[in-house]
């Protein structure tokens, strides 16, 4: 029987991102550096709603715009570019898009960010939140009421979860693991959160908290367990030079979210979510960084490494026979538009 419903369902708040890269050194105050590349595009939630889409998901965004140039941009990126659906998403009169400026250095970046909290809750846009797969969210100390009525929906719950400015990092944030099917942090977060000394046993903790349970680790890949099947799977990451790290994280949710929909086995769920996120910071801005299976194809195509090789040759037999058009990567700056 054909399942109609969405397969993603996400809310948050959106941003327009530009990204300053190749920079010799961090900037001082006092100077200015010029900058050998830039790239701009819609951000914060963006980030996994593209991702999503681009791996072919039915995915349904629901978030606010500003009635600014930056969001009219960011929303024709988004639905006639990408092909999200934004029928959950409204604009507000008189509210600006947040405006992100992104340093990227090394391997991470710094981020100056202007903007105000919009005048639409997540709870308000969802309402009775429409039935769907799964839904990806960032879990903060305050609950959302949608993300019960979502989970009583049947609806599978992929949470992830950011830094804590207050550095409490309270246990009472981990109540809100009984209505996820996966919880995603980063090492940092998982250890803090579980007043664990190492990422292995904060994986151990959280395992008795929710059914899957993954914690990234940088450099040094991904772990995860996942209680429905009895799978552990520990993945090294991979060895690519990095331009910028916005919105990887986020593109490893999406991707591993759209594996796990697959029904793929552990181990193929995180070295997917792996080889996507890594892939992604060879370009500018998180959202549009992602590389959906045209991405993926490319990468395997040009793929000469044995052992890359064996490691991921299963995607021989999940890759769809069409990946789709080359991807559109982030521009200097939003194409003229004729009035």
């Amino acid at each position: 029987m054909d399942d109609d419903r969405t397969d993603v369902l996400l809310t948050g708040l959106l941003f327009y991102d530009l990204v300053l890269t190749g920079l010799g050194k961090p900037p001082t105050p006092g100077e200015e550096i010029w900058t050998s590349g830039m790239g701009s595009g819609p951000g914060g939630i963006a980030n996994l709603a593209v991702a999503a889409s681009r791996f072919g998901l039915k995915t349904s965004l629901a978030t606010v715009f500003g009635d600014d140039f930056y969001g009219e941009h960011c929303r024709d990126v988004l639905a006639d570019q990408e092909g999200v659906d934004l029928s959950l998403s409204r604009t507000a009169d008189g509210w600006h898009t947040p405006v992100t400026v992104s340093i990227a250095h090394g391997h991470d970046r710094a981020l100056v960010t202007h903007g105000q909290e919009p005048p639409y809750s997540q709870d308000t846009l969802m309402g009775d939140p429409p039935e769907a797969r799964t839904a990806l969210v960032h879990i903060e100390a305050e609950p959302r009421e949608w993300l019960g009525k979502a989970a009583a929906n049947g609806t599978q719950i992929y949470a992830d979860v950011g830094w804590d400015p207050t550095q409490q990092w309270s246990t009472d944030l981990l109540d809100q693991l009984s209505l996820c099917h996966a919880f995603l942090p980063n090492e940092t977060e998982a250890m803090a959160y579980t007043r664990s000394d190492s990422a292995v046993a904060a994986l151990g903790t959280l395992t008795e908290l929710v059914p899957v349970a993954v914690v990234t680790r940088g450099g040094d890949g991904a772990i995860a367990a996942d209680q429905t099947t009895g799978e552990y799977a520990e993945v090294p990451a991979l060895d690519i030079d990095v331009l910028d790290a916005t919105g990887a994280g986020d593109v490893f949710g999406a991707s591993f979210v759209a594996a796990s929909l697959g029904g793929w086995p552990l181990a193929e769920r995180l070295k997917f979510a792996v080889l996507a996120s890594g892939l992604s910071v060879r370009h500018h801005t998180g959202a549009l960084a992602a590389p959906g299976w045209y991405g993926i194809h490319q990468w395997w195509q040009t793929l000469d490494d044995p052992g890359l090789r064996r490691s991921y040759g299963f995607l021989a037999d999940r890759m769809p026979r069409d990946p789709g058009p080359p991807v559109r990567y982030a521009p200097l700056t939003p194409p003229n538009t004729p009035q």
